[in-house]
């Protein structure tokens, strides 16, 4: 009986950290696909728009440097902790700083319709890629550093869809969301926010030049 109990209650620590670990990447996420509506946003406002994408770089990174030097910027830090990974605890949280930058790269050096694509492969597939893992991933890719079949199987799915729907090419969108499955499984950490949306990007425009 004691042992059953001491197994229920390690049962119910292990089910609370999984949870908390789910609405952690799901809060984070949903960032990470908002990043989808800058294409759009660009279309109508371009100078604006990447006037405020490089205000908020500029204003994050000096938040996250007086954060860890414990002067947090109300509401700001308090967001970033929420969505901060076990592995980013106390240091310097990457990820928003890189999906910026890979949007701005993408904007700056291809043009829009091809870095479109490419962000909507950053938003959507690799988005929904670690949901996709965290919910459905019990069977780990060998040499990927913990990615799953399930979450590459997602990215597949959702650049496929997403390319689609944007240039209504079935074989593109296909060439497309294998690049993006596999550059999702490398162990890039938070700089597959930079090489996803040049890559994807890159290769809509050569495809589509061809």
């Amino acid at each position: 009986m004691k042992e059953d109990a001491q197994y229920n209650i390690i049962s119910g620590i292990i089910s609370r950290q999984r949870i908390n670990s789910l609405k952690k990447e799901i809060f984070r996420k949903s960032i990470h696909i908002c990043s989808a509506f800058v294409p759009l946003a660009l279309k109508y406002f371009y100078r604006p728009v990447i006037f405020l994408l490089l205000f908020a770089l500029v204003f994050y990174s000096v938040s996250e440097l007086l954060r860890i030097k414990n002067h947090p910027i109300p509401l700001i830090s308090k967001i970033t902790e929420t969505a901060a990974r076990k592995r980013d605890e106390n240091k310097f949280v990457l990820g928003p700083v890189t999906l910026v930058i890979g949007i701005l790269l993408a904007v700056f050096t291809l043009p829009l319709p091809s870095a479109t694509v490419g962000i909507f492969a950053l938003s959507f597939g690799d988005g929904l890629a670690s949901l996709g893992g965290k919910l459905m991933g019990k069977v780990q890719i060998p040499g990927c550093h913990g990615k799953t079949v399930a979450g590459s199987l997602t990215c597949f799915f959702a650049v496929y869809i997403a390319s689609f729907c944007y240039c209504r090419n079935t074989f593109v969108s296909l060439i497309l969301a294998v690049v993006a499955m596999f550059l999702e499984m490398l162990p890039l950490n938070d700089f597959d926010n930079v090489i996803i949306p040049l890559s994807i990007g890159s290769v809509y425009f050569y495809i589509s030049n061809i």
